[in-house]
Order: C-alpha cells, then sequence, then structure tokens
C-alpha cells in the first residue's frame, strides 16, 4: 500500500471534512432541496461537500483530474479523484441515517481502462468508515490508525447466502425482474438495504451478494475497490470486471458465478 500511503489520508481528510459538512445540515428543517434533469433530488449539502472537496483537491493534488456527481468532470491526466457528495441523497432528505460520502482514485492501466486504487467510504449518521488502497487490503474503523481488517464470507451456496438489493423498478425496467423474485426465493435472506451499504456488507462478510441495475462511476468506483481488497469480486452484470458496465454485482467471489446466472446479461 506503501504508493497510495498518501492518496489513502488525504482521502480521510477529506471525508473528515465532509462529514462535518454534511452531518451539519442533516435532517436540518431548513434544508434546500432541488430536482436535477433526471429527476432526482440534490441538497445544499451535496452542492456544498462537492465544492468543498474540491477545493481542497485543487490545492493538495492539483496536477489530478475530478469527476464529481454534481459538477461533472475537470482536468486531465492518467489520476482522476471520483467523488459522490451524499450517495442516499433521497434518504438523506427523509432523515434516513443510511447515506455516504464516497472518495475514490482511479488510475489509467496501460489497456487505457480507469481502475480504482482508493477507495474510501464515510457513514457519519451510522458512525461507520470504511477504505481501502490497491494491494493494500480493506478496512474499517473511525481512523488509519483504529481500524479492523475487512474480509469476505466464505458461503459458497445459493441455499445459504444473504443477498441485498436496491429496489425492484430498476430490475423491472432492465426485463431482469423474474431473476431477482427467484435469486430471492433461492437463497437464505433478501434485504433491501440500497445504496452504498451493501457492498460494505459484502465486504465485513455480513452479505454475501449484491446488486444493483443501474449506477454511474461515482456510485461505484470507492465500494469497488473495497469489495476487491476485502477479497471479494466486483463487476458489471455482464460480466467485466471494474466499474465501467453501468451496473454493478458484488460477492465474496465463490457466488459470483451463480449470482450472474440470475441477473447477469
Amino acid at each position: 500500500m506503501a504508493g497510495y500511503d498518501d492518496d489513502l489520508r488525504l482521502a480521510h481528510v477529506l471525508a473528515d471534512a465532509a462529514d462535518a459538512t454534511t452531518m451539519a445540515r442533516f435532517k436540518a428543517l431548513d434544508l434546500s432541496v432541488e430536482t436535477k434533469p433526471d429527476m432526482t433530488p440534490v441538497t445544499e449539502a451535496d452542492k456544498e461537500t462537492e465544492e468543498l472537496i474540491r477545493t481542497s483537491l485543487g490545492r493538495a493534488r492539483p496536477r489530478d483530474a475530478v469527476l464529481g456527481e454534481e459538477y461533472g468532470s475537470a482536468g486531465a491526466g492518467p489520476r482522476r479523484w471520483i467523488v459522490d457528495p451524499i450517495d442516499g441523497t433521497k434518504n438523506y432528505v427523509r432523515g434516513v441515517p443510511v447515506w455516504a460520502t464516497l472518495i475514490a482514485l482511479t488510475e489509467l492501466g496501460q489497456d487505457g481502462l480507469e481502475r480504482p486504487v482508493v477507495g474510501l467510504v464515510s457513514a457519519p449518521a451510522l458512525n461507520r468508515r470504511w477504505w481501502a488502497a490497491l494491494g493494500g487490503g480493506a478496512y474499517s474503523g473511525r481512523s488509519l490508525t483504529s481500524a479492523s481488517r475487512l474480509e469476505v464470507s466464505r458461503v459458497a451456496e445459493i441455499a445459504d447466502a444473504s443477498f441485498a438489493y436496491s429496489s425492484l423498478t430498476g430490475w423491472e425496467e432492465r426485463d431482469r425482474l423474474d431473476g431477482l423474485l427467484q435469486l430471492s426465493r433461492d437463497c437464505w435472506r433478501t434485504r433491501a438495504y440500497g445504496d452504498f451499504w451493501p457492498y460494505m456488507m459484502v465486504a465485513e462478510g455480513a452479505v454475501d451478494i449484491c446488486a444493483e441495475p443501474e449506477l454511474s462511476m461515482w456510485d461505484m468506483a470507492a465500494p469497488a475497490i473495497v469489495v476487491q481488497e476485502a477479497g471479494g469480486r466486483f463487476t458489471g452484470l455482464d460480466g467485466r470486471d471494474g466499474v465501467h458496465s453501468g451496473n454493478a454485482a458484488a460477492s465474496n467471489g465463490l457466488l459470483h458465478h451463480p449470482l450472474l446466472g440470475y441477473l447477469g446479461d
């Protein structure tokens, strides 16, 4: 992990500032909420948090590019920071504590594909944080010096598996609802936790498989490397490793092929 120590420390500093900003407005009675062109909500906290992170990156990593959900892409080069200021904005707006700031650093490989090398997921309302760096393992805790290493489960049969998903609507739109329902019948347990949380629970070994039918790069970059560094697998529904398919399937690795058998393309 030595090659990314400074970047990981920076990600924690960015997350500390983001947590302070998001928590200050969480459950605020005068929270300003707008509707974006894609009909999803955005709050003043989303915008303020991304602006804060971008400003800090501009000072600390001026040569790196940045991609954020609210303000798009800036800069160019082989390294890019990818930011979702509040993953789970609908929860945030309603006072549900399941939301997080997602921060990732990606690098371009020799094949021209962008891959996450650092990822951090900070959920201050849950008092939880998860992170990983390429080759250094995945961890959860309050800080770099107070953390536990993450490891995926060893469940090897769908009948024994816990499956987490987001909602039914997206699967119906993809004509995959039948597969989702069959998987829910065949596995041991299903829960609709949604957003970042299922991926973190896969990394912790608390959940064995999860999937979502429609995602953006900023939704996936940080969770992907946390899952991978915990020993799991993160692909698109088409089976391609990485974060370029517009959707995701994550597992402990042992159950990945069966998972794609139910939900994959």
